[in-house]
Formats: structure tokens, sequence, C-alpha cells
């Protein structure tokens, strides 16, 4: 495509995560093509210091974003706004602002947040899709979003102010679903379908080293929290007392997980470091008890020619080719999970050639190029339609 000018839009968690990192490889892949990117950042750390009016307000239309915006496009000019998260404070009213002045938008769906005020379907350990399609007033009663009353009902007014006002339908050009499975749960939500592309995320990893016999050990690498299923791993620890761990991450879970005998606690690592522990492993293993939309770990594990034990759920039913790239195992089973580690260690040539396969499946997939190429091709559509004349 030719030199598009894009605006970037995000709003920075207070603790840096996947999102972060997808919206900082995405803008380092378009500036590499030579694209002029600007990005326009809001972060939760501005919270801190604002009211609690002030929070509410701009997570139900930011008078801040939309002059930002504004001016934005006014000084830059750009022919696309790339949009990945807005929650609290960039809000839904940018996408009224650029269309007001003519500029198509496109959306990164990195979550469930328009379709659940808690964002991942989970509810007391268990999928749970009772808003899926509906008003979701069940997130107040229940306290979804942070265990709050008050937090869920700003979340869930939100919401309902823009299906109203049918921003989602309306002011959006063009959604970005990370998975087909992604892609069908937002049109059972209500998105519309014609408008929703499936991209995956990428990362940009050198060549996997050949494949050897000198692998060894079972890998688990994320946020040490419920939803990635951090208890049914403890569990099939217990149901296997010869199988051990290595865990790398940090989160709420640590300290349970620090406890158990069988898992070495490796901490935080820096990208390099965790790189290079999965191109060590044997099996990297994801049980998570959500449904996942994409995580960047598993692309992580591919392009390191490490196989994925991974729960049969979600996207990760989706990505994971049992047998193939991996084995998929009974979501929330521990002695499933504990069955699918002992076969892996102790088929050591069949796992080498899932790991094969899973590098192929990253560089047929997943690599910067493949995402640039599909990328592009968005944009292309989304800005050839915007000018398309409305017939009459």
């Amino acid at each position: 495509m030719s030199r598009l000018r894009i605006l970037v839009v995000h709003n920075r968690y207070q603790q840096r995560g996947g999102e972060d990192a997808v919206v900082e490889a995405e803008v380092a892949l378009l500036r590499a093509h030579g694209h002029p990117v600007r990005l326009y950042a809001r972060s939760n750390d501005e919270v801190r210091t604002m009211t609690r009016l002030g929070v509410v307000a701009d997570t139900l239309w930011s008078r801040q974003t939309s002059h930002d915006i504004t001016d934005r496009i006014t000084r830059f000019r750009p022919d696309v706004i790339h949009v990945h998260n807005t929650f609290p404070l960039v809000s839904a009213s940018l996408y009224w602002a650029a269309s007001r002045l003519g500029v198509p938008v496109i959306q990164t769906l990195h979550n469930f947040r328009l379709l659940c005020p808690q964002a991942m379907f989970l509810r007391d350990g268990h999928v749970c899709e009772d808003c899926l399609g509906k008003i979701p007033w069940r997130a107040v009663t229940r306290r979804c979003y942070h265990d709050s009353f008050t937090h869920s009902a700003v979340q869930v007014a939100a919401l309902g102010v823009h299906r109203v006002l049918r921003t989602y339908d309306t002011q959006i050009d063009r959604y970005i679903a990370l998975t087909a499975f992604c892609r069908d749960k937002f049109v059972a939500g209500g998105l519309p379908a014609g408008k929703i592309a499936v991209k995956p995320n990428f990362v940009d990893m050198p060549p996997a080293p050949a494949a050897t016999d000198t692998r060894r050990g079972l890998l688990f690498a994320g946020r040490l929290a419920p939803e990635k299923g951090t208890a049914v791993l403890l569990q099939a620890l217990d149901l296997a007392p010869e199988l051990e761990v290595d865990v790398v991450g940090s989160g709420p879970d640590e300290q349970r997980l620090r406890r158990h005998p069988r898992v070495r606690m490796l901490g935080w690592l820096a990208p390099e470091a965790l790189y290079d522990r999965m191109q060590k492993a044997a099996c990297l293993v994801m049980p998570s008890i959500w449904y996942e939309n994409f995580p960047r770990t598993l692309v992580e594990a591919f392009a390191s020619g490490l196989p994925v034990i991974g729960s049969r759920l979600g996207a990760l039913a989706e990505i994971i080719g049992d047998g193939h790239t991996g084995l998929l195992f009974e979501t929330g089973s521990a002695a499933a999970l504990a069955e699918k580690m002992r076969w892996a260690l102790a088929n050591p040539q069949r796992v080498s050639r899932m790991g094969q396969n899973a590098r192929a499946e990253y560089d047929a997939r997943f690599t910067p190029e493949r995402n640039y190429e599909q990328l592009a091709a968005i944009y292309g559509d989304v800005i050839a339609a915007k000018r398309m004349p409305v017939a009459v």
C-alpha cells in the first residue's frame, strides 16, 4: 500500500500487558515499512490525579479525547485511525470525532469488553455468557468488574449509552478480531458481521535453533492469575508427583505457586531471557480457564519451536493443532492436564516433531511480514470503502 498516514490510539494499562506490547509492535512494523505513524495515548495512571466524577465522565464521554483527536486529525491529517484500547479514559468519544472529520476508524478487539463488562466472560472460575447479546445489567448486581457495584455500574452505563447511540454499529468502519472464534462471539453479541476482519497478533523472532534432543521440562509463562489456570496446574502437579514446572511471570497467584515444592519460580524475565527458556523447554503449558483472545505467549512459543499443551477452549482450541503443534486437554481437568504432561515428557521425539510443526505454523501465519500484508489489506479496503460514493 502507499505510504498511508496512520494515527494509532491506545489507552495504556497501569500494569503493562500484552495489548501494550502489541500496540508497540504494530507501530514499529508500520514505521519500518515507511508509514508516518503518530500515537495518541492516554494512561490509566492519570486516574490517580482525577476526581471520581472526572473518571466517570471520561469513561462515558471524554471531552479531552474528543478535543485531542480533533486536533491530531487537523494537524497530522491521517488516512486512517487504528484504535486499540479505549477504556476507560479515551472513551468512545474518539469515534465520533473521527467521523465528523471523515477519517475511517479501525478497532482491534483485544478482549470482550464490548460484550462483557468484566471483559473475559468469566465468573466464579467458569465461563459465563449471561450478558452475551443482552443488556449487561447482571454485571452490576454481581459486581463483575473489580468486585465493585459502582465500577460495574459505570462500565455498564458506558456500554449502554453507546449502544443507544449506535456508536459501535455506525461510527467504526472495521473491526479486527484476533481469531475466528472471537469473531463469532462478537457477531453473536451484536456487532455487524460484515465489518469484522480476522487478523492475528505476531511476534518478530529469529529462526528457532535446529531441533535437538536437549530440550527438557515443562514451562508456564504469563500472568500468574486465576484465569490463567494456575489452580489447575497446581492440582495436576499434585496428581503427578514426578513432574516439575518452571514458572515465568508475576501476579496475584505468585505466592501460592511459590509454596508448591515442584514449582520452580523464575520470576519476571525480559523477552530475550524468556525466549531462551522457551528454546530449551520441551512443552509450554497453558491451562487457561477463560476464552483467551490471542495470547502473545503462544505465538512466542511457536516461534521458538515449542509445542503447547493448552485447554480445549476458545482461541487455544483454534490455534493449537491437537497432536500437530501441541496437545489439548479438557478445560479445568487437572487429571487430563497431568496425563498430557506425562505423555509429553515420555515421548520426546513426537513432541520434537510437534515443535517443528509449531515453528512452521509461525512462519506461515504469524511473522511480521505476513501480518503487515494482512494489515495493509484491511487499511486499503476500509479507505476505499470510505471514499466510495453513496448510491442514491
